[in-house]
């Protein structure tokens, strides 16, 4: 027995997989989507531990992308509901299988999923005083993160978003071919490792990048490094809110990765293969 799957068998092991995801109850879906966000927000904390006290960006963000497809091999093999991969549930809806009220209900309760999830992680994070290593640099990096995803344009977070989830959604895809787990961390690996590196921007993770800065700018000590080492520019701080987090970041980057995994991935694979 062969230990992958052809494009066109993908394609059909995807649509039964939206068909399944769909199906969820709500609790079941709430919990799921809660796991995805607790993964994803603990590999994006590893990330940030690997990258705080590198200055070189381009060393930083490489060795960062070693870390974080532990995130989506976490989703993919221990079971959970992420966003991004399930925009491919738009295979489902284009093949009438799926309605698209279903789709949007389904997504919206991941995504609040995903948030609680990563928001808990924050907060542990914070008052474990993880935040402390390094003299408190790595709380100051972590404003600086935040800082940095609330000041960019709507245009550039939105197509930095559809460039990541192409390559998350082409990971999930991918991995739907594999038969074996060592198979299916591998693909997932390398196509996350690039987006990373790449610097594009992941509503999810963003979750918890902005949400662990918004705690750690209460500390003014970590606020005083951030600027005095880390080049943080004062007046961007204001960007750091509640305000800053949803309108400023998350939105125009959920639309984004909608757009590059339910479009470029889910319904260019299902016309290529299905029409």
């Amino acid at each position: 027995m062969k230990n992958f799957l052809t494009p066109s068998e993908i394609l059909e092991y995807t649509l039964e997989t939206g068909i399944r995801k769909a199906s969820f109850t709500i609790k079941s879906t709430m919990f799921l989507s809660f796991m995805a966000g607790l993964f994803i927000a603990l590999a994006s904390v590893g990330s940030n531990i690997i990258a705080h006290n590198i200055p070189d960006i381009g060393l930083a963000k490489y060795l960062a992308g070693l870390i974080f497809p532990t995130g989506l091999i976490l989703v993919v093999v221990a079971g959970a509901e992420l966003f991004t991969g399930n925009n491919l549930i738009s295979v489902a809806v284009l093949n009438r299988k799926v309605s698209i009220p279903v789709y949007i209900k389904n997504l919206a309760m991941v995504w609040a999923g995903n948030l609680a999830g990563s928001f808990f992680v924050a907060l542990l994070v914070f008052y474990s005083g993880q935040l402390e290593y390094s003299s408190g640099l790595l709380g100051a990096y972590t404003i600086k993160v935040g800082v940095a995803k609330t000041s960019l344009t709507f245009t550039n977070l939105m197509f930095s978003g559809i460039l990541c989830n192409i390559l998350v959604c082409l990971a999930v895809w991918m991995s739907y071919g594999a038969n074996d787990l060592a198979g299916k961390s591998l693909v997932i690996f390398f196509p996350i490792w690039l987006f990373i590196a790449s610097g594009y921007e992941h509503s999810v993770a963003n979750m918890y990048y902005i949400s662990a800065a918004l705690l750690a700018s209460t500390n003014p000590s970590y606020v005083s490094i951030s600027i005095e080492n880390l080049g943080v520019i004062p007046d961007q701080l204001s960007n750091l809110s509640i305000y800053g987090m949803f309108i400023k970041n998350l939105v125009p980057v959920t639309l984004g990765n909608l757009i590059g995994g339910a479009f470029f991935v889910g319904a260019w694979y299902y016309w290529s293969y299905k029409k």
